[in-house]
Order: structure tokens, then C-alpha cells, then sequence
């Protein structure tokens, strides 16, 4: 029996991703570079976004300190893209396995003796903050003088070694975050998806069941890290200098939580409403400030803490929940099933 929905996600929801894929393709051809770029960092925390529900929204681990896995990531395949001139597609292999060793050690040492919850986020930024100090200090890749990846020419695209023009960037980016999308989807059906919800609703409960938590946690963790690593690698080709202080630190972990927060925590698509609404809302107060000759300091800061407390307060459960239900494309209980085939 084929229901009118898909996994809680409605046909209608479906057409309207479709539509919106359709029209994030040709947007390179009909927007600006300023835009460009702009829709290159929405993509960005969309898909650091779906890798971070991953743990918390699947599983409800919080974790304070993804930016660990960003870092690791970037520095991995620039070091290697600098020292050895290994192409960033090489590269990625190893900056996933060395974010998802790392996020297996910390799963392993919090999930062994029992640290959850409050704690568990707490040992998060202790790891990232670790990482900050070692590679501020770390000669391989300059320390605190940062890492600079060399340019040879911005007018050709070279995909091989992720050298060129941002619509490059912006392709590359849009596919991962369509992979992502479609791996959240699928592991959202599978086994391990709905052992990740029984163990985020009542892990006591999951445990009693026969669930081995202790593992289903490890793979949110390790799964987690790896894809959040993949992140880095972008942040790292397309920005091409890199800082302990910038890449590892708490207010880029922060970022990286926003979007989900914003849209909807263990939801499928609101981690890219909330990029979208998010990201769109501060350049546009930016650049409506800058138009009356006004240049605070920390105005995107203090806009994100604005909406942070609005959806905390008035929307606990993010944007996307009530939005789809406006728009009518939320799921319905009430929604018949099609008629069995014969």
C-alpha cells in the first residue's frame, strides 16, 4: 500500500525541492557574482546543516564543536595539496577518515563512561579547542601564521584541483548538498534511522528494546564527522588561506548549528529552509545598512542571536514545521491511502 506520503515528506514537498534544484542549475547564468557568492554560502550551511543533524537531530547527540571536523578536513587536504600537490579529490579520502577517527575517539570516550546531554556537547568544544591550540603550534602547516594554498589563475576553471572561478565552486557545492539531502533521506528510512530516533526520544527505553545504542551512536558520530570533513575541503579550496583561530573556533561551530536550528532540528528540509531564510536575511539587512552609510560591527552576530531567541521562543520546534503546514505541504494524518493494487 503506497501512501500519499514519502517518509513524512509530502509529494508536494518533493515538486517544490525539484523546482528549486531546477532553478538553483541555471542560477549562475541569471544572477550576479555578488549573488553568486551569497547562494555559494547558503549551499554551504545547508549542507554542514544536514551533516550536523546527522548526530543531533537523528540521534540527539549535541555537539558545540563541528567546526573540529571542518578544520580537520581543510587542513588535511591543503597540506597535502601543498607539500605534495595531491589533488583535493585525493585528498578527501584521507580528511574523512582522519575527521571520522577523531569523531570515533570522542564517541567512544564520552559514549563508554556515560557523558550525555550537557556534558557530552561541553567535551565537543573541548576537542575543538584542543585542535586550535595544537595546530596554532603545529610548523607542518605554518601554525598561527596560516596556511596559504597557491592561485595560479582564477579565469580557468581546473576541477581537478578545485582552482577557478566561484561558479565551479558553487556546482561542486550544490551536488554535495543534493547527496547529502539524499543520503539524510535514505538513512531517515533505514534501520539505523529509526533506531537514531528511538534512541533521541528514550535511549533507556531504545536500550531496553535490544537497541545497541552504543553503537548506533558511534555510527551518527563517525558518519557525522566524515561528511562534515568534506565541508572543510570546500572551505579550504575556495578560500584559500587558513587560520586555527578562524577555522577552529566556537563561533564557527555556532554557525555550522544555526541553520538546522533555525529551520527545524531532525527534520529533513529544514536545515535548508533554515540556510536559505537565515543566510538571504542577513546579507539583506547588510547590505540595507551599508546602503545609509551604516557599518556596525557585529551586526550579522547580533542578527543570528536575534533569530535564535524569535525561533526559541515563539517556535521551539524551528521554521519549517509551521511553514509547511502553511504552505499545505506538510504531512497529513488524516491523508487517505491509495487503494491497494490488485
Amino acid at each position: 500500500m503506497r501512501s500519499l506520503l514519502l517518509d513524512g515528506v509530502s509529494r508536494r514537498v518533493w515538486i517544490a525541492l525539484g523546482v528549486t534544484l531546477a532553478v538553483l542549475l541555471i542560477a549562475p547564468l541569471i544572477v550576479n557574482d555578488y549573488l553568486l557568492t551569497i547562494l555559494i554560502l547558503i549551499l554551504y550551511f545547508a549542507y554542514t546543516a544536514q551533516a550536523w543533524n546527522i548526530m543531533m537531530g537523528f540521534a540527539g547527540q549535541l555537539s558545540l564543536g563541528h567546526a573540529l571536523y571542518v578544520g580537520l578536513g581543510a587542513y588535511t587536504t591543503a597540506a597535502l595539496y601543498v607539500h605534495f600537490g595531491l589533488s583535493p579529490w585525493l585528498g578527501l579520502p584521507v580528511a574523512v577518515i582522519v575527521s571520522a577517527l577523531t569523531g570515533a575517539c570522542i564517541g567512544f570516550l564520552a559514549f563508554r563512561f556515560r557523558v550525555a546531554g550537557v556534558y557530552f556537547a561541553i567535551l565537543t568544544i573541548a576537542f575543538a579547542e584542543f585542535a586550535r591550540i595544537g595546530f596554532d603550534h603545529f610548523g607542518w602547516v605554518n601554525g598561527s601564521s596560516g596556511l596559504f594554498l597557491p592561485v595560479a589563475n582564477y579565469t580557468q576553471s581546473d576541477l581537478w584541483n578545485l582552482r577557478g572561478k566561484p561558479v565551479m565552486f558553487y556546482y561542486v557545492l550544490l551536488f554535495f548538498t543534493v547527496a547529502a539531502l539524499a543520503l539524510c533521506h535514505a538513512l531517515l528510512r533505514s534501520r539505523a534511522g529509526y533506531f537514531w530516533q528511538a534512541i533521541r526520544e528514550d535511549e533507556e527505553a531504545a536500550r531496553s528494546l535490544g537497541i545497541d545504542t552504543f553503537r548506533y551512536k558511534m555510527y551518527a558520530v563517525v558518519l557525522s564527522a566524515g561528511m562534515t570533513s568534506v565541508a572543510g575541503v570546500f572551505f579550504a579550496f575556495y578560500y584559500n588561506n587558513l587560520f586555527p583561530e578562524q577555522v577552529f573556533s566556537i563561533s564557527r561551530s555556532v554557525e555550522l548549528i544555526l541553520a538546522p536550528v533555525i529551520g527545524g532540528v531532525g527534520t529533513l528540509i529544514g536545515p535548508i529552509v533554515g540556510a536559505f531564510l537565515l543566510t538571504g536575511l542577513a546579507e539583506v539587512i547588510w547590505e540595507f545598512l551599508n546602503a545609509f552609510g551604516f557599518d556596525p560591527p557585529g551586526a550579522k552576530q547580533v542578527f543570528y542571536g536575534i533569530c535564535l531567541l524569535f525561533v526559541v521562543v515563539l517556535l521551539p520546534d524551528g521554521v519549517w514545521p509551521p511553514l509547511s503546514r502553511a504552505l499545505g505541504l506538510a504531512e497529513r494524518p488524516d491523508a487517505p491511502d491509495d487503494k491497494p493494487e490488485a
